[in-house]
């Protein structure tokens, strides 16, 4: 049986992304398990960060949601700049309603090309966002569920049993086909038949949309406005207060929201 890794870990700075709040739960779950264990913990958001700033003198935790079986441009974008080190330990935790092939391998050989000691690698199911949006019950037990393995994996991480079990080569392929869902034809095809659209019946122009989009891709005119490099995030459905803006892949329209949070008021905290 192989022996525990002492890490004595004192300090983490996490850089996280969310779009409907999942992920942010699990974050901020780590962070108070990693409090409580005397770890002094920073939550910054990936989109706010200059990757280059990041401290190699504490370890680094990366979270981010599942998307197209990868994650987000943004995010990837964000671990491709990150600084590179001399054995920095970085884990990772991704959040995801069905499957995901093209995340932890492929993240795993980025990182380790620069430099980082990959200590842990975790992904969590999370309540589904997108195609069906459970009843907030049903939500409640999954979210309970993943607070529960998060736990559990700080305390592993910390324990030195955590590791980064991966399958590099499918998850590299399975990256540059799922990112090439996201990029094809310079994000043209998609951007136009999916563009996201404000129902102004509904709105009142109060703004926090364009406040939150990590893309800056939402203006404020008289009601705001999508431009056409959407990430389809969906955090300006999920954090709009009038539900003005509806889901623009479930068929019955219906947005995913936090069943006991705000995520408005869950994303201010942290800045």
């Amino acid at each position: 049986m192989k022996k525990p890794e002492d890490r004595n870990i004192k300090a983490v700075d996490f850089y996280y992304f969310t779009g409907t709040g999942n992920t942010l739960l699990i974050v901020h779950k780590m962070r108070d398990t990693f409090t409580e264990k005397g770890v002094k913990v920073t939550v910054n958001k990936i989109e706010k960060t200059v990757s280059g700033k990041i401290n190699p003198e504490n370890t680094i935790g990366l979270a981010f949601p599942v998307a197209i079986f990868t994650t987000y441009p943004l995010v990837w974008d964000f671990v491709k700049s990150m600084p590179e080190v001399k054995g920095t330990p970085v884990f990772m935790v991704d959040t995801f309603g069905g499957l995901s092939f093209g995340v932890v391998g492929h993240l795993k050989n980025v990182l380790r090309k620069k430099g980082y000691r990959v200590i842990g690698a975790k992904q969590i199911q999370m309540p589904i966002n997108v195609f069906i949006v459970m009843p907030d019950d049903w939500s409640r037990k999954r979210i309970e569920k993943g607070y529960e393995t998060a736990r559990l994996y700080t305390e592993d991480i910390l324990a030195g049993k955590s590791s980064w079990k991966s399958f590099p080569l499918l998850s590299g392929l399975m990256y540059y086909l799922c990112i090439g869902v996201f990029k094809i034809t310079d994000w043209k095809i998609h951007q136009k038949y999916l563009h996201m659209k404000v129902e102004t019946v509904k709105c009142n122009s109060c703004g926090i949309c364009a406040e939150f989009c990590p893309a800056n891709n939402i203006q404020m005119e008289q009601y705001p406005v999508h431009g056409f490099k959407c990430q389809y995030c969906l955090r300006c459905a999920s954090v709009c207060p009038q539900g003005a803006i509806p889901g623009f892949i479930n068929y019955k329209k219906v947005v995913y929201k936090l069943p006991d949070n705000s995520l408005e008021e869950l994303l201010r905290h942290d800045e």
